[in-house]
């Protein structure tokens, strides 16, 4: 089976949508925005089937990042990333997975309206892996 991000061969993980042939390795999937669910059941999208935040706007011009302090860019994307509560808190998708990986599931929450629990129902939808502790 090919990689449907670097061509190579042994790609096994492949899309859950159905009819979708797409494969891909594990560590190409960030590079090639392929996303990968890590609660209940493992589950892997491809960048065209994967899940999209359903934010009901973009960040404002000149936002930048709650976590590393630089700018997110003008519109929702793979690698940007909001909060679904207060929909004002902006941030890389690499910077919130770094701050789950250090939060833990016990202290990972919205940085600017602390909301927790829809905030990780939604960070996990989108392949945040947040560690249990």
């Amino acid at each position: 089976q090919r990689c449907c991000v670097c061509g190579g061969g042994g790609a096994a993980i492949a899309c859950l949508r159905h009819g979708c042939e797409r494969r891909f390795h594990l560590p190409c999937a960030p590079r090639g925005r392929c996303l990968t669910q890590y609660y209940g059941s493992y589950r892997a999208f491809c960048s065209r089937h994967r899940p999209r935040q359903a934010m009901g706007r973009d960040p404002e011009p000149g936002t930048d990042c709650l976590l590393c302090l630089e700018p997110v860019g003008q519109r929702k994307s793979f690698r940007t990333m909001g909060c679904p509560t207060c929909q004002h808190a902006w941030f890389h998708r690499s910077c919130a997975q770094g701050h789950a990986l250090r939060a833990g599931s016990s202290a990972f929450q919205c940085m600017l309206c602390r909301d927790k629990e829809d905030f990780q129902a939604e960070m996990l939808l989108m392949g945040i892996l947040i560690p249990i502790r």
